[in-house]
């Protein structure tokens, strides 16, 4: 058990540090399509399946409630909520429009949207970019590995070299909780030293 422990210690970190090394531009230029986005009263929209459901709505919820400093809400939506919107899409079209028939009703030009796909082959989410491209919203996606199909579809590919499932979704939540800090930092950057816990 010791074995397996450091090893995945030591294989989490080595995710993480590998897009801070490749990747670390392409984050803060999420950051600033963030920061742009809320500035002129736009929203986020983040989806994903799976454990990248859970990331999507934990995500969501650092921007609407706070993550380290008591300030306003900020507009952020998960897509992978409502499930009368998600089954009734599902039966009536396909799984595959869970996303998208959100994207088209909620987004509009000026608003960011995430996706998130350990594999970067998640039709649903593929769906969505498309969507979301067709309307003018600004598309980035987290992905592992190559970046799977994503990598040619989102605007903004940040991709976590690593091959290993486990890694790449603890390195998605270190990422999603740097964008909620540096969003932060670049908005209300004066509160942070007094607010921080």
């Amino acid at each position: 058990m010791e074995n397996i422990l450091r090893r995945s210690l030591a294989d989490s970190i080595a995710a993480k540090e590998d897009f801070y090394k490749i990747h670390k531009q392409k984050l803060f230029q999420l950051v600033d399509w963030v920061v742009d986005c809320f500035k002129s009263g736009n929203k986020l929209m983040v989806c994903g399946n799976g454990g990248s459901a859970a990331d999507a709505q934990h995500l969501a919820a650092e921007f609407v409630n706070r993550f380290l400093i008591n300030r306003m809400p900020l507009p952020a939506i998960a897509l992978t909520t409502d499930s009368s919107i998600l089954t009734s899409v599902s039966n009536d079209f396909s799984y595959d429009d869970i996303f998208a028939k959100q994207v088209e009703a909620l987004g509009k030009r000026g608003d960011v949207f995430l996706g998130i796909s350990t594999s970067g082959n998640s039709p649903n989410v593929l769906r969505a970019v498309e969507a979301a491209r067709k309307i003018g919203v600004r598309t980035a996606a987290l992905t592992g590995g190559s970046g799977g199909l994503l990598a040619a579809e989102a605007e903004l590919v940040l991709t976590v070299p690593s091959e290993k499932t486990p890694h790449i979704q603890e390195a998605h939540v270190w990422i999603e909780h740097m964008l909620c800090w540096l969003v932060d930092e670049r908005l209300f950057g004066s509160l942070q030293e007094n607010n921080v816990q």
